[in-house]
């Protein structure tokens, strides 16, 4: 993770290694006090159906660096997003992705700082 606390930060995948989540899942993060930046990589699509949902307090924008992805969020019919798309989600609604391409990058953006992101000690 970069933390650009005091001066200005760059994240470099080349010099910043990946925190693997799971099976075909990792991410990179950089931030500030109070804005939090994910790159998020996903391998081993396509997938049969989505995640299942999942909401949080903070305000997200997710951009579609590479791939194509089915965006699902309740109450709302299914967004097919490729690169170049942008996504905004308030708040507190559940939504959940379905990788449709063999890969995607997506940056997430997230407003508070998600400090469940953030690893202790």
């Amino acid at each position: 993770m970069v933390y650009a606390k005091d001066k200005v930060a760059a994240l470099r995948p080349a010099v910043e290694p990946a925190e693997k989540l799971g099976e075909g899942l990792s991410r990179r993060i950089i931030r500030t006090n109070q804005l939090m930046s994910v790159a998020l990589d996903i391998e081993g699509g396509p997938w049969k159906e989505p995640e299942p949902f999942h909401s949080h307090p903070h305000e997200q924008t997710t951009y579609v660096a590479s791939g194509e992805v089915l965006f699902c969020s309740e109450g709302s019919t299914p967004e097919r997003l490729n690169a170049g798309d942008l996504i905004a989600i308030p708040s507190g609604v559940p939504h959940s992705i379905q990788l449709l391409s063999r890969s995607a990058r997506l940056v997430d953006t997230f407003h508070p700082v998600r400090e469940d992101f953030i690893k202790k000690g």
